[in-house]
């Protein structure tokens, strides 16, 4: 049998969850899952706050992660969104339509890495601030976002599974980032309301 690697997962998210039990599965014994955040999930954490500053233009505004609104649900049906050896549950009596909301994404995720024994690997409030290969080793260091608390640690692979949905994105369009553009629009305050 091959020697078990030392493992880092960044992000408890789908991808993360999904790295994690596949490395379980594999074999690996000592595997690290670091989420910024205290819950697991991802993108399907609800959050019902909204920045100030919906553009990200102000680098000291406090950063509200989530892109979800209240009443999403998603664009494909649930026999789509599940993982093909572990699909949604089907109750007795469900009037859940075909395609789940958010709660129910977000409930499937926490069973999944419940019944996976995926929880216990996750260090929560754990935030990667840096990554560099070092001879044989990946050293990844850490930092709590509750305390002062910093690591280093040395691990063998790391799977990079961190979103891209927290911090705006836009072209680097000079006009775009002027009056009237830097005042959101409708259509952009349709990613956190929905659209009527």
């Amino acid at each position: 049998m091959e020697k078990s690697l030392k493992v880092a997962v960044i992000g408890a998210g789908v991808a993360g969850l999904a790295a994690a039990r596949e490395l379980r599965r594999e074999g690996q014994q000592f595997v690290v899952v670091y989420e910024k955040s205290d819950k697991l999930g991802g993108t399907w954490v609800y959050d019902p706050r909204v920045e100030s500053d919906p553009l990200g233009l102000d680098p000291n505004r406090e950063i509200v992660h989530g892109s979800l609104y209240s009443s999403l649900c998603t664009n494909l049906p649930r026999q789509l969104m599940s993982f093909s050896d572990y699909p949604f549950e089907i109750r007795k009596n469900d009037e859940r339509s075909t395609f789940p909301d958010h709660e129910e994404v977000l409930e499937y995720l926490n069973k999944f890495a419940r019944d996976f024994g995926l929880v216990e690997l996750i260090r929560f409030n754990t935030e990667v601030v840096r990554v560099q290969r070092v001879n044989d080793q990946w050293i990844v260091g850490s930092r709590s976002t509750m305390s002062e608390l910093s690591l280093e640690e040395a691990f063998d692979a790391v799977v990079v599974c961190n979103g891209h949905h927290t911090r705006p994105r836009f072209a680097d369009i000079p006009e775009m980032l002027t009056p009237p553009a830097a005042t959101p629009s409708p259509v952009l305050r349709c990613s956190r309301v929905p659209c009527i």
